[in-house]
């Protein structure tokens, strides 16, 4: 298991660095923090997240930190290593959260200092709310975390990935590549959240809220967004979601002239796919 003397280090405490930071603690490792809001990083350190932190002059927790975990958005973790990454000392192994891996992971590799090793991971539990206030909300027992190792990485990177979910309480660990991993976070991921913006965004609905029911409700849950991490982690996916769009249509489209024609056994045939494939969601939640 991992090694409690090593100092942990958080840089974003929002929703999931947050949460990052609470486990760990919880867990009895020395964690500390970098946030550039004021009052998240002091709601961290009154709650017991964290045991010191700073939004300037961290140089000195960047340099005395054994691992760090990155809550940032991609260009926002790029830009920050640009500027302080050659303070992370030899030895260091570091991770992140980011929905995107494709355009990040090769980048950041390439600018890790000697003995410092990037090993990149996705923890699928975000939520439609956000900030460290919420983080205690999170449950990572029930989410998937990636693995999403490259040729630089090493054996014991991979192993730190791993013990690191275990440590924070995630059931089910896998291992995807970069490419693996952007192709299904397009389809599983953001065509769902695309799908449900356009759903509120389809007319003005404003007043369904007074007498919908739960179907709605549950397709549109995620439709409350953040506006500016979900523009950028589509923007950095563009050509794996237009895909998923594409394909999208095209089973839309399906269902569509099943209704022009008057075709209900092409209804019923795709109700029952649908209803099949659901089955495989069931039983792993089971």
């Amino acid at each position: 298991m991992l090694d409690k003397t090593k100092r942990y280090l958080i840089v974003g405490l929002g929703l999931l660095g947050g949460k990052y930071a609470l486990e760990l603690s919880k867990a009895g490792f020395h964690v500390d923090g970098i946030n550039r809001s004021e009052g998240h990083l002091q709601y961290a350190l009154d709650h017991g997240y964290i045991e010191a932190g700073k939004t300037h002059d961290f140089e000195d927790l960047v340099s005395q930190a054994d691992h760090i975990i990155f809550g940032l958005y991609p260009t926002a973790l790029i830009d920050w290593f640009k500027t302080y990454g050659h303070l992370i000392k030899p030895g260091c192994i570091f991770t992140d959260v980011s929905g995107v891996k494709t355009g990040l992971v090769e980048p950041v590799q390439a600018m890790c200092p000697e003995g410092v090793e990037f090993i990149a991971s996705h923890p699928m539990a975000g939520r439609e709310t956000s900030s460290v206030e919420h983080a205690a909300e999170v449950s990572f027992a029930p989410a998937n975390f990636i693995i999403t190792p490259t040729e630089k990485n090493t054996p014991e990177a991979v192993q730190w990935a791993k013990e690191l979910a275990e440590v924070l309480g995630f059931r089910h660990i896998c291992t995807l590549t970069v490419q693996e991993h952007d192709k299904m976070i397009g389809y599983v991921s953001q065509l769902c959240h695309a799908i449900a913006v356009s759903l509120m965004c389809a007319n003005d609905n404003s007043s369904l809220c007074e007498y919908t029911g739960d179907s709605f409700r549950d397709l549109t849950r995620i439709a409350r967004i953040n506006e500016k991490m979900w523009a950028e982690l589509f923007l950095w996916n563009k050509e794996n979601l237009i895909a998923e769009i594409d394909q999208f249509d095209s089973a839309l489209d399906q269902l569509r002239d099943a209704l022009v024609a008057d075709d209900r056994d092409k209804l019923e045939e795709m109700f029952r796919l649908s209803t099949q494939r659901r089955a495989a969601f069931d039983k792993k939640d089971s």
